[in-house]
């Protein structure tokens, strides 16, 4: 059988898994597909490579798009996400001189305290923070301003944009303080002794929608079949990667030259939930810190593009309500269930909820009767509900 080729963008970051899973394993192949995977250096790279035709989608940050469809970058192509391929998977991470800080006043680095975590930094922290994340749009950014929203912190905040892989470095040298990037490069920053973890992203929010299938709007309407096909053999993969003994496979895969090219040893630590904390081999252990399937977490809520596009616009003086119609339209809830039915993919019964109400695996009416989603609570018991015109 022949096979249609497409060229896929990715960041080399261990969410970047469904995408070279599914073409590792086969589910590509079984959809007709041949994969032409393309390691990319940084998000605005992955951008104007979709944007200009470089590539035929991309494994991309969830807000991206969102930025892009309110006018918040360069003037390409309506970008259209497909589906989420990744929630959670990212960490906070200190420089060692504010490492030593915490641990002078009897912080732990239990990693899952966000409230503990924050309190413990504001105590040995006075003035401006510089915070690298890995582009201007992106959960990263959300969380840390979600977190320090309020706190003395807050009015001293800044933030940078630092590509993944040389986060450790802009650490280590003192242009960021401390920055939010995903796995594994927060484990470098260990590794390399250029910091310390203090948080899980997940611990700020528990459903952060990381990395997202975006494609351009061109692409999904002139090319349904195509457009389905892919969506498919991503979430077969993500699907695959979720049960817990596909893991190590997971990791080997990953771990090689062509792709993260670096040991199995650490890229395994996001993968399995068991970080390193500190230089010194401190290990915490955090369920669930990625998350590719389980929970529904692949379905691209409506809901979750209006509460990103109203901080975004809220950042930038812009119209709250025009910025949610325009992120939810970029939101292809209906590719989802047109394309992924067929996969057996259940389908919530409604495209939009409360973000922020559930702190525990909770069941929702979907098509096939009932469907369990992950808890999606933030730290601080925030929650928003989109306005009608937002669903």
């Amino acid at each position: 059988m022949s096979l249609t080729s497409l060229r896929l963008g990715y960041v080399p970051l261990i969410d970047a898994a469904p995408l070279i899973v599914a073409a590792e394993i086969g589910f590509a192949a079984e959809e007709g597909l041949e994969f032409d995977l393309i390691r990319l250096r940084s998000w605005a790279q992955s951008r104007d490579m979709l944007g200009t035709g470089g590539i035929d989608a991309a494994h991309m940050l969830v807000p991206l798009p969102i930025a892009q469809a309110l006018g918040l970058g360069p003037d390409y192509p309506a970008f259209d996400l497909a589906m989420f391929i990744s929630q959670g998977g990212q960490a906070i991470a200190v420089n060692a001189a504010l490492a030593e800080r915490l641990r002078a006043i009897g912080h732990g680095f239990g990693f899952g305290d966000a409230r503990a975590a924050r309190d413990a930094l504001v105590s040995v922290w006075t003035g401006p923070l510089k915070v690298g994340v890995p582009f201007p749009f992106s959960t990263q950014a959300h969380l840390v301003r979600h977190w320090l929203k309020g706190s003395p912190l807050e009015p001293g905040l800044s933030i940078h944009t630092v590509p993944p892989p040389m986060m450790a470095a802009a650490l280590a040298s003192g242009e960021v303080d401390a920055f939010c990037v995903g796995e594994p490069w927060a484990s470098y920053a260990v590794e390399t002794a250029a910091g310390a973890l203090l948080l899980a992203g997940r611990a700020i929010w528990n459903a952060p929608p990381e990395k997202g299938l975006v494609l351009t709007r061109a692409f999904t309407e002139s090319q349904p079949e195509l457009t389905g096909a892919l969506m498919r053999a991503i979430w077969r993969a993500c699907r695959w990667i979720d049960i817990p003994e596909n893991r190590g496979t997971a990791v080997e895969i990953l771990s090689r030259p062509d792709y993260l090219n670096l040991s199995p040893e650490l890229s395994e630590r996001g993968l399995l939930g068991r970080l390193h904390v500190s230089p010194q081999g401190e290990v915490r252990h955090f369920p669930d810190f990625i998350r590719f399937h389980a929970g529904g977490a692949n379905f691209p809520w409506r809901s979750t593009a209006a509460l990103l596009a109203r901080d975004i616009a809220e950042a930038h003086n812009l119209d709250p309500k025009a910025a949610m119609e325009a992120a939810g339209a970029c939101f292809r809830t209906d590719l989802y269930r047109r394309h992924l039915r067929a996969a057996g993919a259940d389908m919530p019964g409604a495209s939009a909820r409360i973000e922020g109400a559930m702190t525990h695996p909770t069941p929702v009416a979907s098509e096939k009767g009932q469907m369990i989603l992950g808890p999606d609570a933030f730290f601080d018991g925030e929650t928003f509900d989109p306005p009608i015109y937002a669903r």
